[in-house]
């Protein structure tokens, strides 16, 4: 996978196109890596040496070599390879030629100063482009409808395909299977120019000259400057002419108000406590504050030498514990896991959650429907 990223990149495009002139201040700010993002690298390494000998090019087995490789991920990657192949076969419905593109070089630059990103699963045939990005994390579910990441990359493939192919659709699926999350949106190629032109346009020229106004929001997520951003701050900060009211005092709009921000106002008081933490560890100083050790468990030392010490004793130093259905899966294979347990599984009904209406699920009636009915 490239290591070059672009300033305006369409993995961080959801946040520029909310505050352009986040850009250039990020792009200021060194990058770093996590464990997260290491283990989704080797994810994409192994799904795409999986979809290449699908497709009978001679590609060369990563996994000994990959640090993060486990039977969860194999799994998982053998779904996706089999998703992708099905949508290979759509494709060759339509045409006899379709083409497919694996960690794909795609260029949006005739919108996007610059822009250019990499396409996990490109599949171009008449009628339809289809997209699909392959998500690894288990933290956020990431949803296809208007995602401007794969907007992007629909754009880049339609400048080298489109009049190659006659194209009027475009596919874009999120194929997340750790949150069982495949979801895919459709729009037609008319549609997405008219985006790129109404708002990319216009939006990534502010963003590449550092102009613009400062937004706040859910983009600020993964911004690097989320800890010390001014409009963010004043932005949950407007919590405050609450004034801590006791909820039955506050009428049902303000209420609405306050639901619609307060995952970002719980993520923001993290945020400025864990940048406080840092700061303060490296000398800063601030009133009222102080840096201790905090509680910690006792652990053993040597775990080998503990079991076997217990066992010389005559006693059992282990618990035994069913495995979760996902590792159940990955041990039996999907096939056999449905053949042998699939009577023995049920998913009961999740406990009530309030969510905003964009969320997919559908609702639950109230106490009050109930009654009427």
């Amino acid at each position: 996978m490239p290591d070059k990223h672009a300033v305006l990149s369409a993995s961080s495009s959801h946040r520029w196109l909310e505050c352009p002139p986040s850009a250039m201040e990020c792009a200021k700010i060194p990058d770093t890596t996590s464990v997260y993002a290491l283990e989704g690298t080797d994810a994409h390494t192994l799904c795409e040496y999986k979809v290449l000998k699908a497709i009978g090019k001679k590609a060369e087995d990563p996994r000994e070599n990959l640090e993060y490789f486990n039977n969860e991920m194999d799994y998982h990657s053998d779904s996706y390879a089999s998703y992708v192949m099905e949508q290979l076969e759509e494709a060759k419905k339509l045409c006899n030629d379709p083409i497919i593109m694996l960690e794909q070089h795609l260029d949006f630059s005739k919108w996007v100063p610059e822009g250019f990103g990499t396409g996990d699963c490109v599949i171009v045939a008449d009628d339809v482009l289809q997209i699909i990005d392959f998500k690894y994390g288990m933290g956020i579910e990431v949803s296809a409808v208007r995602n401007p990441q794969m907007m992007l990359y629909a754009l880049g493939a339609l400048e080298v395909f489109d009049g190659i192919y006659d194209i009027k659709q475009v596919y874009m699926t999120i194929f997340q299977p750790r949150r069982d999350n495949v979801n895919t949106y459709i729009l037609t190629k008319d549609e997405l120019l008219k985006w790129a032109n109404d708002i990319l346009l216009p939006a990534a020229k502010l963003a590449s000259e550092g102009k613009g106004e400062y937004k706040a929001g859910d983009h600020c997520r993964f911004c690097k400057i989320k800890n010390t951003c001014r409009k963010r701050a004043e932005y949950n900060l407007e919590m405050a002419k609450y004034d801590f009211q006791m909820p039955s005092k506050l009428s049902n709009d303000e209420i609405s108000i306050i639901l619609s921000r307060i995952d970002e106002l719980v993520a923001w008081a993290g945020d400025i406590k864990a940048y406080a933490l840092q700061q303060a560890l490296s000398g800063v100083k601030f009133n009222g504050f102080k840096v201790v050790e905090g509680k910690s468990n006792r652990r053993y030392v040597d775990e080998a030498k503990v079991a076997s010490i217990v066992e010389n004793a005559g006693y059992d130093p282990y618990e035994k514990k069913l495995v979760g259905i996902t590792a159940m899966t990955v041990l039996l294979g999907k096939k056999k896991f449905n053949e042998l347990l699939g009577d023995l599984i049920e998913k009961p009904a999740g406990k009530p959650t309030l969510v905003n209406d964009a969320d997919k699920r559908p609702e639950l009636n109230t106490a009050n429907e109930d009654f009427k009915e």
